[in-house]
């Protein structure tokens, strides 16, 4: 009975370690190398911005929001972790999607277009001061 009581203060004393939940944005890490590796194609193309904010809109916007901020359904493109990341890993996302978080495959897309995709992301920067807004993970 002793080692009983004894047992259970121990057990008592000792704390579950707190996980954190995943971020927003742990799948970006998920990227292969060699996708990480990958040089955007479009990145010197004057128009690929402009394109790229029209397949934004008609394909990201209805979730990511029509700034990409983020929204209940999908989190923020302008989170430094999406504007740091190489363009391979974002090229890596958008083809794959994220399906079990709700984000389709985009590989339908042509592969011009989805790096016209990556160009338009980068190119609006990182939000200053603005959490992301969404309560989803991508």
């Amino acid at each position: 009975m002793l080692l009983t009581s004894f047992c259970f203060l121990c057990s008592a004393q000792i704390k579950p370690e707190k996980t954190e939940p995943p971020s927003d944005y742990s799948e970006l890490e998920k990227a292969p190398a060699k996708y990480r590796a990958k040089a955007n194609p479009m990145v010197k193309d004057k128009n690929a911005v402009a394109a790229g904010g029209v397949l934004f809109e008609e394909h990201c916007a209805e979730c990511h929001g029509e700034a990409a901020l983020g929204t209940k359904k999908a989190p923020s493109l302008r989170a430094p972790e999406v504007q740091t990341a190489p363009p391979g890993t974002l090229f890596w996302i958008l083809t794959n999607g994220i399906v079990r978080k709700g984000m389709p495959v985009w590989s339908k897309l042509p592969e011009p277009q989805r790096w016209q995709l990556v160009t338009y992301l980068q190119s609006l920067g990182a939000s200053e001061g603005t959490e992301n807004k969404s309560t989803a993970k991508p």
